[in-house]
């Protein structure tokens, strides 16, 4: 396959470290005091792995940078600092977005003016809740009432250009709860908030520990805060763009929709991954870096990923990386899951570029369906606001439909 030379290419960096793990955190991250040592070896360790695989894709254009994980704001001022300014000298160019993730507990203000002085234009916060009893239900880290300080701060330096996320079906978390977390958050006018349903991962303590079968809420009432949720925000203004994500007008998040439209991104730091598709051929190559820190610090560099003859290889450490193909109808399985989130639907344009044929050929019975149910968008290929509820369901039919028409 043929790299992405010339292309433009995101860049996501992943902080694999917290100062604790919530109960229903599926994302790899390992918990360490501030002063560890490996976060000193990590960030020198990303930025080798950055020059590497930048100069090995050929990348000259990075639009997006975003720095999640974990908890970037564990890293602290000086090590965000040095991070940024390495990635700086590595682009010519500046992306046009940077997001890095916080939590309030480590957000100060001297996290938040280097990132501010370091070309940072957006920041997320990780809120989930201002109720303390749900906090302490789920082991979050931080008190609830350390927040309004936090964001305080956060609208400080980033004025209405920082996001927020909140989860609604908590343990202990009721209509009035909800709507006083929204109505405490929205007081500080984020540009985004971030709506999760809290979903009990397999592995976490969330469906292994059984005194949450009687904390939980049932089904119905979680689907229904989620609801009422979603109204709030938008009666103030803030539209619903994508499955969990709303936004006021010209504040949505670049890097995810990148994401949902499936473009290009290459991943650095352990457990993450990177998306490289070949437009001429409709096909494309995935590479994930195994979710093990020691294993990333003492790689080589060049143990990590390499384009060697342009096809993604693991080098030297056999298990670091794993490489895997996307065929032409894997593919289009992906940009209908990830585009069909976006209330904008799958890029068409970029769809027939890639494939070579327009969406409504390859899945028009789906789509009549739901069009008759009233669920499709008039104005182009997209779920209307009530069917981003039933997402999957209409994607099982898309990809019943991608099957059969791609043998």
């Amino acid at each position: 396959m043929a790299g992405p030379e010339g292309e433009p290419c995101s860049l996501y960096i992943h902080i694999p470290f917290c100062a604790g793990a919530c109960d229903y955190c599926d994302f790899y991250s390992i918990p360490v005091e501030a002063g560890d040592p490996r976060l000193d070896s990590y960030v020198g360790a990303l930025l080798a792995d950055a020059e590497y695989t930048l100069a090995s894709f050929g990348i000259d254009r990075v639009p997006t940078l975003y720095i999640g994980g974990g908890t970037p704001s564990l890293l602290g001022a000086g090590r965000i600092d040095r991070l940024l300014a390495g990635l700086g000298s590595l682009l010519p160019n500046p992306p046009v977005e940077i997001t890095v993730e916080a939590n309030p507990e480590s957000a100060d203000r001297s996290f938040l003016e280097t990132c501010r002085k370091r070309g940072v234009t957006r920041l997320s916060l990780g809120v989930q809740t201002f109720h303390e009893p749900s906090r302490r239900q789920v082991h979050r880290v931080g008190e609830g009432a350390l927040l309004p300080e936090r964001l305080r701060l956060v609208q400080e330096y980033f004025g209405a250009a920082f996001s927020a996320d909140l989860i609604t079906g908590l343990p202990g978390q009721d209509r009035g709860v909800l709507l006083e977390d929204l109505k405490k958050l929205l007081a500080f006018t984020p540009g985004h908030v971030s709506l999760y349903a809290l979903t009990p991962e397999a592995g976490t303590p969330l469906t292994a520990e059984p005194r949450f079968k009687a904390l939980l809420p049932p089904a119905d009432e979680a689907d229904r805060l989620w609801l009422i949720g979603r109204d709030t925000l938008e009666q103030a203004g803030y539209n619903q763009y994508e499955v969990s994500n709303f936004a006021l007008p010209g504040k949505e998040s670049i890097h995810n929709i990148r994401y949902w439209r499936m473009e290009n991104w290459l991943g650095l730091g352990p457990a993450a991954s990177g998306t490289i598709i070949d437009d001429r051929t409709g096909r494309g190559t995935r590479y994930t870096i195994a979710a093990d820190v020691e294993a990333y610090l003492n790689a080589p560099v060049e143990g990590r990923v390499s384009v060697g003859d342009g096809v993604l290889s693991p080098m030297r450490e056999k298990n670091l990386v794993f490489v895997e193909s996307l065929d032409r109808t894997v593919l289009m399985k992906e940009t209908c899951l990830m585009g069909f989130r976006s209330i904008e639907g799958p890029d068409p344009r970029l769809f027939i570029r890639r494939f070579g044929r327009d969406i409504a050929e390859c899945i028009p019975g789906t789509l009549a369906r739901w069009r008759n149910r009233g669920l499709i968008r008039p104005d182009r290929i997209a779920l209307r606001r009530e069917g981003l509820l039933f997402l999957d369901s209409f994607l099982a039919g898309c990809f019943e439909e991608l099957e059969h028409t791609e043998r």
